[in-house]
């Protein structure tokens, strides 16, 4: 005799804890985005609103350390441990890549699609920082060049997030109790 199939067993079959289709997952990559566009070079934003506006009056010149700091921080992992970084860095995302896409494991494809979008996003980091250390950036210059860092990591974060939402949905389908549509 076949199984019928009712709303609660297709609702408890598809919201199961597997990766995409766990709430958990969505919810730990909106904070992971938001944090990610909230730290813009180790600089929080509301430091560079606060630079922006001038108030307290020396906001522009913490700033202006921070990043600074953090600047010279990226520069100097970069320098030293860039290739080493690069290597390890690669491999690892072939290997994940390897068990998500040509083994099918679902949890290593929910990974990739974290890790992926990041490590771009290290090498726009380390670009951006290498220009504000070339270009000697300060003042306003300074803060619309953070500006920009951030309206383009917010702009790859929502393509990222568009990106695992279609193959998360696409994977809930096609695993999920009327798979194979």
């Amino acid at each position: 005799m076949g199984r019928s199939l009712n709303w609660y067993d297709a609702v408890f079959e598809v919201i199961d804890m597997r990766s995409f289709s766990n709430l958990w997952y969505w919810i730990g990559l909106a904070v992971f985005w938001s944090s990610v566009s909230h730290w813009i070079l180790g600089v929080p934003y509301d430091s560079i609103l606060r630079a922006r506006r001038g108030t307290p009056p020396e906001a522009m010149n913490d700033l202006q350390d921070l990043v600074r700091v953090n600047v010279n921080r990226i520069l100097y992992i970069a320098e030293i441990s860039g290739n080493w970084i690069a290597l390890f860095g690669s491999a690892f995302l072939t290997a994940l890549g390897l068990a998500a896409f040509v083994y099918s494991v679902e949890f290593a494809q929910a990974v990739f699609l974290l890790v992926a979008p990041l490590s771009i996003l290290g090498l726009m980091t380390v670009r951006t920082a290498r220009r504000i250390k070339a270009q000697g950036l300060s003042g306003e210059q300074l803060v619309k060049c953070l500006i920009r860092h951030r309206f383009g990591t917010q702009v790859f974060g929502v393509v990222a997030i568009f990106f695992t939402a279609m193959f998360g949905m696409y994977t809930n389908l096609y695993v999920g109790p009327f798979g194979g549509f």
